[in-house]
């Protein structure tokens, strides 16, 4: 039996089907291109005969892509299977996908037709697609409902009218990985009575799975079905589609992938792909988008804190040796910068580890100093926190005492319902050239409040149409994000900003106030102070706290 398996990506066709979303042509052929890069061997378009809109995207991605086969959905009817064909034609290497249900509950209520009618209609149809493409695969629709015996039945019957790929599909979720490694050496078991499973062992014939996740099981048994005989899985990216979506492509390839030894010591050797998973979070990022369809933080493998470390145990030993807490290299599926999160329940390692990745390296009584004031300053107020304000707390314990700016008074206004602007009057002290003053207005209070003391100190705060910066006064506003402390109106408001210049140097400030326009002023002169301190002092501070350390 072959050890390849073949990755069917449905992320344009079932995927799509997820409520909410509508991708346009232009859409699907972005997400084909990415698909193409990442190596699946089959992407199934969509299902043409649905609209024109559908039928034109199909036939689009079959013109677009080069490197991978293309497969149009069609019901088991000749007017289906013609439109599936005119659409794909041009594809370098088509696929026909036809189907029609096998379950006794679809072909009472949904079919209205018997068993018999139902055989008759699938075979006719994979010898209707014969007539086009050589790759034509058969899917019984919610197979794993279906009665084991009259689904082999169906198997037998297709493989031996020309189906090459026959799709044992899990349509509602239903299945559980052990019946459903049972059913699969079941229709195994039924080619070797009907003298067909020569095809299978070579390879010529391949079962198929494509499994559901409304229990959470979709990829557990998709794994199971491989290890059972099945050599290609449908799956999408991220996990989308109907319902509660499809098994994920990214946890199917990359489990195949980390456990090689497991599936060698079953099978004898180990089950591959073709996949190129450097391109996964790429991709995975692209669909997200297109999609509308956000990734949760904490899904496998492309979920945001997949390969983030923020208890200070996890961290110390990852520190040390990342295959102490991980069993995937982040790099590997795409993935870039550091897995050391830091936030509230970070320790020493971690404030140390990131500090010397951005140069800086310091003495056990510094770092202490440094520690302690990240844990009363910023540890406990940010839920997670940019490698910025480490920075800043630093140049705070060391220069602080040299900042040059200082806010002595400001009044902003807030408008609701007038047709005049928020304005903002702010008077900042420059230790070296003194008080400034300046007014300005914006689309809101803090818009405003910044505008204002930019102006005030000579620096300019870019827009989305500007150019990059080209003067150590133009600065970008890289991130900007409020908080709380406490609940209710009385609450502590945090506001974080992370501003960038010319140079590429970015700079973070936390502000605190009960008036979150006041926190966000602090919070920007706070920015401003550390930029400025590290463009004088940085450099030479890094060597003083080195020399100290290595002593």
């Amino acid at each position: 039996m072959i050890s390849r398996v073949y990755i069917f990506d449905t992320t344009l066709r079932d995927g799509e089907q997820s409520p909410g979303v509508s991708l346009s042509v232009e859409d699907k052929k972005e997400i084909a291109k990415a698909l193409e890069r990442l190596r699946v061997d089959v992407i199934e378009a969509g299902f043409p005969v649905a609209s024109p809109g559908d039928f034109e995207g199909v036939k689009a991605i079959a013109e677009t892509v080069r490197d991978v086969q293309v497969a149009a959905l069609a019901r088991a009817n000749q007017k289906d299977i013609d439109v599936a064909w005119e659409a794909i034609r041009n594809a370098t290497s088509p696929r026909i996908h036809t189907f029609i249900a096998t379950s006794d509950i679809h072909l009472q209520y949904k079919l209205r037709k018997s068993r018999e009618e139902v055989l008759q209609l699938a075979v006719e149809a994979v010898k209707y697609a014969k007539k086009y493409t050589p790759i034509v695969e058969f899917s019984a629709e919610d197979a794993t409902r279906s009665d084991w015996d009259y689904l082999a039945e169906v198997v037998v019957a297709v493989i031996k009218a020309g189906a090459v790929t026959v799709n044992i599909p899990d349509t509602v979720g239903y299945t559980v990985p052990q019946e459903y490694y049972d059913l699969i050496k079941h229709l195994v078991e039924a080619l070797k009575k009907a003298d067909l499973y020569h095809l299978f062992e070579e390879g010529e014939v391949c079962f198929s799975v494509h499994c559901h996740n409304d229990l959470g099981l979709a990829v557990a048994n998709s794994l199971s079905a491989l290890l059972a005989g099945a050599r290609q899985v449908e799956c999408t990216i991220n996990g989308i589609g109907e319902r509660a979506g499809n098994a994920a492509l990214e946890e199917i390839v990359m489990a195949l992938k980390t456990r090689q030894d497991y599936f060698a010591k079953v099978l004898g050797k180990p089950l591959e792909t073709r996949i190129d998973t450097r391109q996964i979070v790429p991709t995975s990022q692209l669909v997200s988008k297109l999609t509308g369809m956000m990734v949760q933080p904490n899904k496998a493998i492309v979920g945001a804190n997949a390969f983030a470390h923020e208890s200070g145990i996890h961290q110390h030993g990852v520190i040390m040796h990342r295959g102490t807490y991980e069993i995937m290299d982040p790099q590997e599926v795409g993935w870039t910068g550091s897995a050391i999160v830091l936030g509230k329940h970070s320790g020493r390692h971690a404030v140390r580890f990131k500090l010397e990745s951005r140069g800086w390296k310091l003495s056990s009584e510094d770092l202490s100093r440094v520690f302690e004031r990240f844990r009363k300053e910023v540890k406990d107020v940010l839920r997670s926190v940019a490698d910025e304000y480490l920075e800043g707390v630093l140049l705070d314990e060391f220069l602080e005492g040299e900042y040059r700016y200082e806010v002595s008074a400001a009044y902003v206004s807030s408008l609701y319902g007038a047709p005049l602007k928020p304005l903002a009057q702010v008077e900042v002290i420059d230790r070296e050239s003194g008080a400034k003053k300046a007014v300005d207005v914006g689309v809101g209070s803090i818009d405003a409040a910044f505008k204002a003391v930019a102006q005030a100190l000579g620096y300019r705060f870019l827009g989305k149409e500007d150019r990059a910066p080209s003067s150590p006064l133009d600065l970008r506003l890289i991130d900007f994000h409020i908080d709380a402390v406490g609940k209710g109106t009385e609450s502590l408001g945090v506001c974080g900003v992370v501003i960038e210049d010319q140079a590429g140097k970015r700079s973070a400030g936390l502000g605190k106030d009960y008036d979150i326009v006041a926190a966000g002023i602090k919070a920007l002169v706070n920015a401003l102070n550390r930029l400025e301190a590290y463009r004088s002092r940085g450099e030479e501070l890094k060597k003083e706290l080195a020399a100290k350390a290595g002593e």
